[in-house]
């Protein structure tokens, strides 16, 4: 609030891969890092939290609190033994899966286990953007994992050109595989997409297996399913877009033609109302410019498109205050304006099926060979059809088991991070209540004393007690200041008085007295290594003794100090020379302060 920082969380949010953002604010760090995983994956680095040291903020979750993972290997073996004992007894293998994210880590798994021990049981990966996913992941190596970019970098092979997977954009063929299959399909959630009809066609055979990699979201049917015990007979909504025949199909005809007039007539009142206008305003204009000539409408079979063209001025005469473009007269109607924008008639983007050009259609397969003809149809098909649903009761014998590959970090891992990072204040969101509270009295215990724990839409304010305030400096003071070149920096004494300006608000002004000596200072910072060369080009015999430098018989170098404090920022070094008043002494003190800047 204020110069504060306002949090206001939502009921949740999921970052793919643990996205962790830093803000400054007045010198102090604030990191955002809710969902976060710290362990590297097949296609993702993990998390680099723990180089943050002492925030004054951290915002993170307590989804994941009351939950400890077993290590990589053996979940990925685990999830691995359960496919293959499914596939060997004859079973099919439902993966529900979201559309693209967690899904990658998922195929990569398979992928390699099946090129490694050369299995022939058919993957699957059914979405409708299946393709579009692949792709898109080919072509972001960069973002993957260190070792999916340098194999690529240094072998040219792409983890993403997949041989065992099977990219399908409609169910049709897996019908024509016989025997054992894995499908990952979507949605997660089993209330829609592909998983809901495989779910209930594979749901009834005791060889098959369901398989969740992530929590179902509340009151769906994976939550369902996922509960102990599931329930052994579900109902589901069944769906299914059939053509409109008979007395439905003249009904929306009839409608489609009254939409078509009502936007014709609309049309032509705004073509009458720009006419009369231009007209207008080429009446109130120089006598002498030629008149405005409006072309006619024409109409096509897809509707009537309007055009209206203003010639070019005569050359040599002012053109009126209100023509709309004398350097390229065209004139433009106006769009109409909702509240969510710019009102779009579909009209404009309808094509006639005769001017439809079909060779634009890929003819032969385009997604690995699995892009149908019923596929294509699928895509052109304008019929108009309306969907017809209906409760089905499904008695579900299959096997379930659920695995946790949401690529979270889990409550161990989350509680030693946090340990390390150790913020001056703490903020946790997105979790059940209970997972939140437990973090929270853990955290009070053993992190930091300012643990706070918001409901949803609650603000609260984690401002800092900073004893900082903000100054303006005055262009009177800043004209008569001298800056001195530091690198990419200029540097300056500053010497003022705070005063208050008309607003309210702190400004440093000139000293209304002499401005008092002050003593030179020194700014920069040298290598011992580097000064032992400048030395040396000096005629100066110099070598490391001790890890201090010895420069010729009597005079010794010596750096103390701590150049990094914790949490990264830059410490506080001194340069001690030492020896006996003499000539060799000044001459290498000379040097020593040609390296740095004096002010």
């Amino acid at each position: 609030k204020g110069e504060g920082i306002v949090i206001a969380p939502h009921a949740a949010g999921h970052l793919l891969g643990g996205t962790v953002w830093k803000i400054t604010k007045d010198g102090e760090d604030v990191i955002y890092a809710v969902d976060f995983n710290h362990r590297k994956e097949r296609h993702l680095n993990g998390t680099v939290l723990l180089s943050f040291a002492r925030p004054a903020v951290l915002i993170t979750d307590a989804y994941n609190a009351l939950n400890n993972q077993p290590s990589r290997r053996q979940r990925d073996q685990e999830f691995l033994d359960a496919i293959l004992k499914t596939v060997r007894a004859d079973g099919n293998v439902l993966l529900p899966v979201d559309t693209a994210g967690r899904v990658l880590e998922l195929i990569l798994i398979l992928e390699q286990f099946w090129e490694q021990h050369q299995l022939t049981y058919p993957i699957f990966f059914l979405t409708y953007v299946a393709s579009s996913t692949i792709d898109y992941a080919k072509s972001f190596l960069e973002w993957m994992s260190d070792s999916i970019a340098k194999s690529f970098e240094h072998t040219r092979d792409n983890a993403f050109l997949l041989k065992h997977v099977t990219l399908l954009i409609n169910n049709s063929e897996l019908e024509k595989v016989a025997g054992p299959k894995i499908v990952l399909a979507s949605m997660a959630s089993l209330e829609a997409g592909f998983s809901h009809d495989i779910f209930v066609e594979w749901a009834a055979d005791t060889k098959n297996l369901v398989l969740f990699t992530e929590r179902g979201q509340f009151a769906t049917l994976a939550r369902m399913l996922q509960s102990d015990p599931p329930p052994r007979a579900v109902k589901v909504t069944m769906s299914k877009r059939i053509p409109l025949v008979g007395e439905e199909l003249a009904a929306y005809e009839e409608e489609q033609n009254r939409k078509r007039e009502e936007a014709l007539k609309a049309t032509l009142v705004k073509e009458e109302e720009s006419k009369a206008s231009l007209g207008a305003e080429l009446s109130a204009g120089d006598p002498m410019a030629v008149s405005a000539k409006i072309t006619q409408p024409s109409s096509n079979a897809a509707g009537l498109q309007f055009s209206a063209y203003r010639d070019v001025l005569i050359d040599g005469f002012v053109p009126p205050p209100s023509s709309a473009g004398p350097m390229f007269p065209f004139y433009e109607n106006s769009a109409e304006w909702d509240d969510f924008g710019e009102i779009i008639n579909l009209e404009d983007y309808t094509r006639n099926n005769e001017d439809m050009d079909h060779s634009s259609i890929p003819a032969e397969d385009d997604v690995n060979g699995k892009l149908d003809e019923g596929s294509a149809s699928l895509i052109l098909d304008t019929t108009p059809s309306k969907v017809v649903s209906s409760e089905q009761t499904v008695y579900v014998k299959c096997s379930l088991l659920y695995m946790d590959f949401e690529g979270r970090s889990d409550g161990r891992s989350v509680k030693s991070i946090l340990a390390h990072v150790s913020p001056l204040k703490l903020v946790l969101v997105h979790g059940s209540a209970e997972a939140t509270e437990h973090l929270k009295q853990h955290c009070l215990k053993n992190v930091c004393q300012h643990v706070y724990a918001p409901q949803i839409e609650e603000s609260i304010d984690v401002t800092s007690d900073l004893c900082a305030y903000k100054v303006q400096l005055s262009e009177k003071l800043m004209s008569n200041v001298l800056f001195k070149k530091l690198g990419d920096y200029e540097i300056a004494w500053v010497d003022a008085e705070v005063g208050e300006t008309e607003n309210g608000t702190f400004s440093l002004l000139p000293l209304s007295t002499p401005t008092p000596p002050h003593k030179t200072v020194l700014v920069g910072d040298i290598k011992m290594a580097d000064l032992k060369q400048y030395l040396a080009s000096k005629g100066v015999q110099v070598e490391f003794a001790g890890g201090a430098l010895r420069c010729g018989e009597y005079v010794t170098l010596r750096k103390v100090g701590d150049s990094v404090q914790k949490g990264g920022s830059s410490g506080v070094q001194q340069i001690i020379l030492e020896g006996p008043l003499s000539e060799e002494y000044y001459k290498i003190r000379d040097h020593l302060y040609a390296q740095f800047y004096s002010l």
